[in-house]
């Protein structure tokens, strides 16, 4: 479960997620050329790395688990047939979270479908029922309100506090000034604060 901080971002370790996160953006780089020399070993294992990132992404964009998995394959179709393009101008996790985020709202105008459901959603292992049924409610509460939101406060709320990406990589993945992911993210925070209540409401 995630949470908001009011004002500010949470900070990250320079020191051990940084190398993670290089090692993992050398890896990329590496499948990528591979990919591009039609290496389909290089693309099986780039599908497995992505697959939960971009179901997770997915999940809380679009409503069915059918339609998230044609999504998520619809993706990496793209990935496969257009691997040429990618120019390294980006990380190569922001460029396909950027055809996801572009593929999911083509699934979402074609179908018309309504945000996630959160019956929809896996639950989480949780300690005990007494948890695991506070924490159903809280994450139902959450997914409701997230529901409420337009595609594109909700995609930044999920980039920002489900992905921790930074506002500048979410501007790439959404093709909009860093400006602009700023104040979708305030806007769409000030929005959920008015539509939750009580302790749900203070964490915002």
């Amino acid at each position: 479960m995630f949470r908001f901080v009011a004002g500010r971002r949470k900070p990250v370790s320079q020191s051990g997620a940084g190398a993670a996160a290089g090692a993992g953006d050398a890896l990329d780089v590496a499948l990528m050329a591979r990919v591009v020399a039609r290496d389909l070993a290089a693309f099986e294992t780039l599908y497995r790395i992505y697959d939960p990132r971009l179901a997770r992404f997915l999940g809380l964009m679009v409503a069915h688990r059918t339609t998230v998995e044609e999504v998520l394959n619809d993706t990496m179709l793209v990935v496969w047939n257009r691997a040429a393009t990618y120019n390294h101008q980006s990380k190569v996790s922001t460029w396909i979270f950027a055809i996801a985020y572009r593929t999911a709202l083509k699934a979402l105008h074609r179908y018309d479908e309504p945000h996630a459901d959160p019956v929809d959603e896996p639950a989480a292992e949780q300690p005990g029922p007494e948890q695991h049924h506070a924490d159903g409610q809280t994450r139902a509460a959450l997914m409701r309100t997230l529901d409420m939101l337009s595609n594109e406060q909700r995609s930044v709320l999920v980039l920002t506090y489900f992905h921790d990406l930074p506002y500048a990589e979410i501007a790439q993945i959404m093709a909009c000034p860093v400006d602009t992911v700023k104040t979708r993210v305030f806007h769409a925070r000030r929005r959920l604060r008015a539509l939750l209540s009580g302790e749900l409401g203070d964490w915002l």
